[in-house]
Order: C-alpha cells, then sequence, then structure tokens
C-alpha cells in the first residue's frame, strides 16, 4: 500500500478535569499507489485531523503512518518529497500574477527554467488559465484560482496529490469541473489523490472512498460497493402529513425511514408492494419517486441521522463543553 495508516490516535490537549474523545481512535487504513482516494463524513468527524498529521503539520498521539514504506514521524523529510498539498485556504499571493505564483512555487523546489517551462505547458492544458497568465490573482474567480493551486502542486511531479475540501467556495458548476479535471489528471500521469471533503456527492469518481465519523472509519470501500450494500432502490416521499405517514411507516416491519423537513426517504422494502399499497389510500402525498442510494443514503444507513443531524449535534455538544 502506498499509505497504511496503523492504529492511529490523536488526542487534542484539554484542561485539567476535562475529557475530551480522541480526534482519532486506532483509525487503520490503506491507501493503494494510484488511486484517487475521497475521505468523508461530518464536519467535527476527524478529517482535518487526519489531513494535518498526514501533511507533517500534527504529530499523533499514537500509532503509525507509512507512505511509500516511509515512516512519516521519523523520515518526516522524505516523505515530504513525496508530496504535493493544497490546503482548504488559498496558499497564492493575491496580489501578484498567476505566472509570478507559478514561477516562485518552481524557483522553491529548485526547477530549472526549461524544465518549469516544459512542465507548465504540460499542466495548463485542461484549465482556462493560458490567456490569464498575467492577471493577478485576487481578480480571478474562486474556480479559476483553484486552478492555478492545483497547476502549481503538479510542477514538481509528486506522486501523491494532498487536497484538503479543494472545492470550498465554489459554486455547483466549478465544483463539479474542477472534480472532472482533478480525475483526469490521477488517470493520466498515474497520481495517488487524498482529497476530503463533506460533499458525499464529491466522492462519486472516486476509486476508493473512506467514511469518518467522532474519529471512527464507518466504511471503506468504492462508491460502487457502498451503494450496492444498501441493497436496492430508495423510496422518496413529499406529504402534505409527514408526521403520519412516517409514524405508519416505522410500525412496519424490515422498513429503514428518514425523514428531512416534509420529505420521507425510505428503505428497506419490496419496492413495487409498498409503492402499490402507499397509493391504494389517500395518505396526502404529492411526490413519490423511486431512486439509486446516494452516498448519503449510505451514510444514514449507517448512523441512522443524516450528515446535518449529525453536524448539528456535534456542534451543540461543542459548545456545552466550551
Amino acid at each position: 500500500m502506498f499509505i497504511d495508516i496503523r492504529q492511529l490516535t490523536h488526542r487534542y490537549p484539554v484542561r485539567k478535569g476535562q475529557i475530551r474523545p480522541p480526534a482519532l481512535d486506532r483509525l487503520d487504513l490503506q491507501i493503494a499507489k494510484g488511486s484517487f482516494f475521497v475521505l468523508t463524513g461530518p464536519n467535527g468527524g476527524g478529517k482535518s485531523t487526519l489531513f494535518k498529521i498526514l501533511c507533517g503539520l500534527l504529530q499523533p498521539s499514537a500509532g503509525q503512518i507509512l507512505i511509500d514504506g516511509h515512516d512519516s514521524v521519523r523520515e518526516s523529510a522524505a516523505v515530504r518529497r513525496l508530496m504535493g498539498v493544497v490546503f482548504q485556504k488559498p496558499a497564492l499571493d493575491p496580489y501578484l500574477t498567476v505566472m509570478e505564483n507559478l514561477q516562485i512555487h518552481a524557483d522553491m523546489y529548485g526547477m530549472r527554467q526549461g524544465t518549469f517551462r516544459k512542465r507548465l505547458d504540460q499542466t495548463l492544458g485542461w484549465t482556462g488559465l493560458e490567456q490569464r497568465l498575467d492577471q493577478v490573482v485576487k481578480t480571478l474567480s474562486g474556480g479559476l484560482a483553484r486552478q492555478v493551486e492545483l497547476v502549481k502542486v503538479l510542477l514538481h511531479t509528486p506522486p501523491l496529490i494532498m487536497m484538503d475540501e479543494p472545492t470550498t467556495g465554489l459554486d455547483p458548476g466549478s465544483r463539479h469541473a474542477f472534480m472532472q479535471a482533478l480525475q483526469d489528471i490521477q488517470k493520466r500521469e498515474n497520481l495517488t489523490i487524498l482529497l476530503t471533503s463533506h460533499i458525499f456527492s464529491e466522492a462519486e469518481v472516486a476509486d476508493r472512498m473512506a467514511i469518518l465519523q467522532n474519529g471512527q472509519l464507518l466504511a471503506a470501500d468504492s462508491p460502487a460497493q457502498l451503494k450496492a450494500g444498501l441493497g436496492g432502490n430508495v423510496i422518496v416521499i413529499q406529504t402534505r402529513d409527514p408526521d403520519a405517514l412516517e409514524k405508519e411507516l416505522k410500525e412496519k416491519p424490515g422498513l429503514i425511514v428518514h425523514r428531512r423537513d416534509e420529505e420521507l426517504r425510505i428503505k428497506g422494502a419490496e419496492v413495487r408492494t409498498l409503492v402499490a399499497e402507499l397509493l391504494a389510500t389517500p395518505r396526502g402525498i404529492h411526490h413519490l419517486s423511486i431512486k439509486e442510494p446516494t452516498l448519503e443514503d449510505v451514510f444514514i444507513h449507517l448512523t441512522g441521522r443524516s450528515l446535518e443531524q449529525v453536524e448539528a449535534e456535534t456542534l451543540h455538544s461543542g459548545s456545552q463543553k466550551s
């Protein structure tokens, strides 16, 4: 395995007398070389802590990480040479041009000018930046600024690219285009990419993904396998009386019912039989559809709660402790 995480634990310091669960709790996770891996889950689940440890910004409390056979603590210099990192907050000088930012990065890695120009030509092709190299970064859109970040991190040809919530602040169209470009680059250059995101749909392009919650691994597999594990389609219902219908359905054995506002999502039934039953008697239903399960449905199946509910509980718990 290119990245081998073994029994990784991290505890943040607390005041005397306080009790705080570990941010990471004996985590085991393996990531294959040349794969596109997305680490997802709710905010506060441990993604950022793991990312910082992998980058060498935090020392773990216990456990070990091997990257291409190198211990991330004892051989940190060798590990850093393997990776290019894109952080959640932009690492560009907003008052310099695109080219000036890229040139500074190349100089920091000791790239000769001819090598820099050749590599720049190779990495610009997928972007909309060819005509913007002389443009000041602060005048770029969020999507174009992210493209500069990715071009910059690819210049010195690292075999491992790590990205922490790289689509933060992008509109849906820019986010989709960025993820598609990232997938194309990963396959063309046979890179290992580790990306964190709390948006489950972004993991659809991954070879494998992992879901973290409360510092623990809930699941790790390909997106297709995780969805297939739910065993069938999801019935989505909107009704004028969600309370009554939710109560009725929860009394039926074998059904998993999740509610979000006026929408009910139902799993575990033979779809046609249940739909026929629901439509046979008026129940105030004004919308009913049958959908393939999403990765958020996987999360709901694993936790019994939606992402929003878990994040709200985490936020409330944190405010209670502070």
